[in-house]
């Protein structure tokens, strides 16, 4: 494999970029500029590369961004505080986005010589993200292989789709990836705010997997509020379906 990752500079691909350049199938990272509200993840995305030694492409899609309208990542709109389960986590959604950013992956690699196209989606983000499910990902290879028949064979790897956050903590221990240099908060401020949804899951993750995160937060309790409420409001629908039933 030698393998273009999509990159955001956040804990997930970074640790995806680290796993690959252990077994030698990295080739470069692929970071967009879609008009997000900060660009500290775009920084964190060029010093991934510096460390891996290996080529950072930054593509600016701002003009699509722009077009993208409705989600807190790319509009005045006041970042969501909790755990990705509740319903206003749905205000960070930008449409179609993975889809829109694998296309242009897809093309990018079948221009480099790049045998596939790496990205590092997982079971935590099912819930809110469409274009991160596994169905989604499935037919996106098939897809396009069909729109890249007889041009390039280029595979989609997404191996953390089946699995959840705390998958990704522990190969970030594995394979030694500095946490601290990685950027997940939606906020952009100068540390990670702590109670984004991000920053939520990204704490429960780091503690789960048992590593120590150096990781500066502004608010360092409040992860564990967002999920005692995440685990009330489940056990308040399941008691719904029951009575439904």
């Amino acid at each position: 494999m030698n393998a273009l990752l999509i990159c955001s500079g956040g804990f997930d691909s970074v640790t995806l970029a680290y796993r690959l350049a252990s077994e030698g199938a990295l080739g470069a990272l692929l970071t967009f500029d879609y008009g997000q509200r900060h660009v500290k993840e775009i920084a964190a995305a060029r010093l991934c590369a510096q460390q891996l030694n290996v080529p950072h492409l930054v593509l600016d899609i701002g003009n699509i961004g722009r077009q993208l309208s409705g989600s807190a990542l790319t509009d005045d709109i006041d970042v969501p505080h909790g755990h990705y389960s509740q319903d206003n986590m749905k205000l960070t959604v930008v449409p179609n986005r993975n889809a829109i950013m694998l296309t242009i992956a897809f093309g990018v690699a079948a221009s480099r010589g790049l045998d596939t196209v790496a990205l590092a989606v997982h079971g935590g983000d099912h819930f809110i993200y469409p274009d991160c499910r596994p169905d989604f990902i499935r037919l996106f290879a098939e897809m396009q292989a069909q729109a890249l028949d007889g041009v390039a064979e280029v595979g989609l790897f997404a191996p953390y789709v089946h699995s959840d956050k705390t998958d990704i903590a522990r190969d970030a221990g594995r394979f030694n990836v500095p946490i601290a240099d990685t950027w997940s908060c939606y906020e952009g401020g100068e540390h990670h705010c702590g109670r984004c949804g991000t920053c939520v899951e990204r704490i429960e993750a780091i503690s789960l997997a048992g590593l120590l995160d150096p990781t500066p937060y502004l608010d360092t309790q409040f992860w564990q509020t967002a999920l005692a409420n995440s685990a009330l409001v489940d056990a308040k629908e399941h008691v719904k379906a029951k009575v439904g039933d």
